[in-house]
């Protein structure tokens, strides 16, 4: 892992952030994805996605040397949600986490993925969980190695064309 050239700030989204450029970080952080066939809504999502997908939850960025880099919303329980986990009271989730290409391989996703976990600890969360594609194989190979396991699977479709496996993980894990 190489790292970053210039020391990255990690932030709440603000009122003065471009959601245009932050959509087009997204969606170049999904592309691999889209190439192999998989239809995250990320890989397709407007602006006003974007927007409703931040303020979904606490949105994070991260910057270097004022290009985005990396992004994440960690929401607090839905109790609306068709995901039974995600109705859970004490089921902080992580939506939307992504690294935009050309920052891959420098242990920005780690750092971000720290942050929300402290930021759910604080809030009293007692798990943390996520979904990713059935077939994005190293996706869920990474979050494994960060302490989560597949507990379930839901279906987004038609905002995806696929299966998603459910992974969670205690807040309090020694994992990364």
């Amino acid at each position: 892992m190489t790292r970053p050239s210039s020391t990255p700030t990690l932030r709440l989204l603000t009122p003065h952030d471009d959601l245009e450029r932050l959509t087009a970080l997204i969606h170049s952080a999904y592309a691999p994805h889209a190439a192999k066939g998989l239809r995250y809504w990320a890989t397709h999502q407007t602006v006003e996605d974007t927007a409703k997908r931040l303020a979904s939850g606490l949105a994070l960025v991260m910057e270097i040397e004022g290009d985005y880099a990396a992004t994440a919303t960690l929401r607090a329980p839905q109790p609306e949600s068709k995901v039974a986990l995600y109705r859970d009271s004490t089921v902080w989730s992580i939506t939307q986490f992504c690294v935009a290409p050309r920052f891959k391989g420098q242990g920005l996703g780690k750092l971000l993925h720290a942050e929300l976990v402290q930021r759910a600890r604080n809030a009293g969360a007692a798990t943390l969980a996520l979904d990713t594609a059935q077939p994005a194989h190293a996706l869920i190979a990474m979050y494994e190695s960060w302490g989560y396991r597949v507990v379930g699977v839901c279906d987004w479709r038609p905002l995806t064309n696929y299966t998603s496996v459910l992974m969670s993980r205690p807040v309090d894990s020694t994992a990364a």
